[in-house]
């Protein structure tokens, strides 16, 4: 199996989907970022100094996975019809799990934007929390689900 975003010659391309059928396409990203215990029940009572932090990561993971192709360099823009992000404290981890789920109909899938958007509402839960828990640690990012297009359903084992 090649690399499908290098040419002939090892040159790094944006791959041409013009000839892709245009399906439905869906992905899932999860993460989790941990936390001390009461940097978590800080989170979770409201009590953070910068405000809602559940509520202003999961406007920022939106935002993000609407941004992914200005960040990733061979990202194709696409029309997003749906972005939403879980965000679920968790006592035994502790912290917050973060599941991000994205959807168009397109010519290519959304894993990236899935994967950004988790990824930024994690970066934000972090920003909004340092002052009380630098020790923070962002994990587990990955592909959980794909649907659509010509490689069918993928789903993490």
């Amino acid at each position: 199996m090649a690399l499908t975003h290098f040419d002939g010659k090892g040159d790094a391309h944006m791959v041409d989907v013009s000839d892709k059928a245009v399906t439905a396409r869906i992905a899932t990203a999860e993460n989790h970022i941990k936390m001390q215990p009461e940097t978590l029940d800080i989170i979770t009572e409201g009590r953070a100094k910068k405000g809602d932090v559940l509520g202003v990561a999961r406007l920022a993971g939106i935002m993000a996975a609407k941004q992914t192709a200005s960040l990733i360099p061979l990202c194709h823009p696409l029309p997003i019809t749906k972005v939403s992000l879980e965000l679920t404290p968790d006592s035994a981890l502790p912290g917050i799990r973060i599941t991000a789920t994205v959807k168009t109909t397109g010519q290519t899938g959304v894993e990236m934007e899935a994967l950004t958007a988790a990824s930024v509402a994690a970066l934000t839960v972090y920003d909004m929390a340092k002052a009380v828990d630098k020790g923070m640690e962002i994990g587990g990012l990955r592909v959980v689900l794909k649907d659509g297009g010509k490689s069918g359903r993928y789903t993490a084992p």
